[in-house]
């Protein structure tokens, strides 16, 4: 997401993230490496310090308070299931959905409650979050078939820490643990 400077007339994004174990991020990785050695969109391309596999808990351009406080719980016990698809179009996003647990939606909750009311879109909201892990965006329907082959199978993972990235001055704060 490009920086944006006060007063250009769009809204910067800030969006809270949980990060997962360094085992379940290599895995995601070597997806990610697999749809780009095969000439398939892939998050691998994105090479910014920023750039890790994350479950996005709340996305806003509403202010955020800054620093956030949130008794997390971590780390939790996530598991990244099936590829799932979002978009119309000739081109989709491919993720793994994750499996909502009662440990995670509770730290959904708990992340929603510490940064106050906002303008989080329908797919982040409380009986309507679909938690995953991006691994392409902008993946050609025609390729979907060859791309899921190059997925393995289900990823056991821990969720580890909760981060905030502010798209508008590229900055990572980590706020929980």
């Amino acid at each position: 997401m490009e920086p944006r400077e006060p007063g250009d007339g769009t809204k910067a994004i800030t969006s809270l993230e949980l990060l997962l174990d360094e085992a379940a991020e290599e895995a995601v990785r070597r997806e990610w490496d697999a749809l780009a050695a095969a000439g398939f969109s892939s998050l691998a391309g994105h090479t910014a310090a920023s750039n890790r596999p994350h479950v996005t808990l709340a996305m806003r351009s509403s202010p955020v308070p800054h620093p956030l406080s949130i008794d997390a719980g971590l780390p939790i016990p996530i598991e990244l299931g099936p590829p799932l698809l979002f978009g119309s179009g000739e081109r989709r996003v491919l993720a793994r959905a994750v499996v909502p647990s009662a440990a995670l939606l509770a730290l959904h909750a708990a992340v929603l409650r510490a940064a106050g009311e906002g303008d989080d879109p329908p797919h982040l909201l409380p009986g309507r979050w679909l938690p995953h892990v991006t691994l392409a965006r902008r993946l050609r329907v025609v390729d979907l078939a060859a791309a899921l082959a190059l997925l393995g199978p289900a990823i056991e993972a821990r969720g580890v820490a909760v981060r905030r990235w502010d798209a508008s001055t590229r900055v990572v704060t980590h706020v929980a643990p």
